[in-house]
C-alpha cells in the first residue's frame, strides 16, 4: 500500500539538473536498503543509467536496465524500466514518465520529478490531481538550485 506520493517540482527546466536530482535521489533510496523502480522513456533511461555510474565520484548504486522477467529480479535493488507491466512491488518508484502508473498501491512510495517545463508541469499537475483521487498522502518540496532532498 502506498504510504506517500512525494512530488519534488524543480524551478530549472533543464533536463540534466532533473535527472542529476533522480540519481541523487535513487542513491538516497539504495544507502536506505530500498528496492527502487525508476519508470522512464527510452531516452531517459538510458541518459540515467549512464549518470548512475558517473554522477557522484564517491557513491556506487548497482541498477540495470530492466526488460520485462528482469523486473522482479530482487538481486539488483535499482530497476530502471519503461513499462511496469512485470513489476509487483517495490519500496520506492520514480517516475519520469508523463504517464500515472496503474495499480500505485505496488509501491510503498512514490516520487514524481518535475521540473520548470510548462507541459511536464501540466501532465504533473494531471498526475496530481489522479493521486489526490485515490486518496493517497501526496507532499509537495519545492527545489531551488541547491536541490537538497
Amino acid at each position: 500500500m502506498t504510504e506517500r506520493v512525494d512530488f519534488y517540482v524543480l524551478d530549472t527546466k533543464a533536463p540534466a539538473q532533473r535527472l542529476n536530482f533522480v540519481c541523487r535521489l535513487t542513491a538516497k533510496a539504495y544507502q536506505q536498503q530500498l528496492r527502487v523502480i525508476i519508470w522512464s522513456e527510452p531516452a531517459d533511461a538510458k541518459t540515467c543509467d549512464d549518470l548512475l555510474w558517473t554522477f557522484n565520484d564517491g557513491s556506487f548504486v548497482p541498477h540495470q536496465i530492466s526488460r520485462d522477467e528482469q523486473v522482479t529480479d530482487r538481486t539488483t535493488p535499482v530497476h530502471l524500466t519503461l513499462a511496469l507491466d512485470h513489476v509487483d512491488e517495490a519500496d520506492l518508484l520514480i517516475n519520469l514518465s508523463d504517464r500515472f502508473p496503474e495499480s500505485p498501491a505496488r509501491f510503498a512510495r512514490i516520487a514524481e520529478i518535475i521540473d520548470a517545463d510548462p507541459e511536464r508541469r501540466r501532465l504533473g499537475r494531471e498526475r496530481f490531481k489522479a493521486y489526490r483521487e485515490h486518496k493517497l498522502d501526496i507532499k509537495t518540496h519545492q527545489l531551488n538550485d541547491g536541490m537538497d532532498i
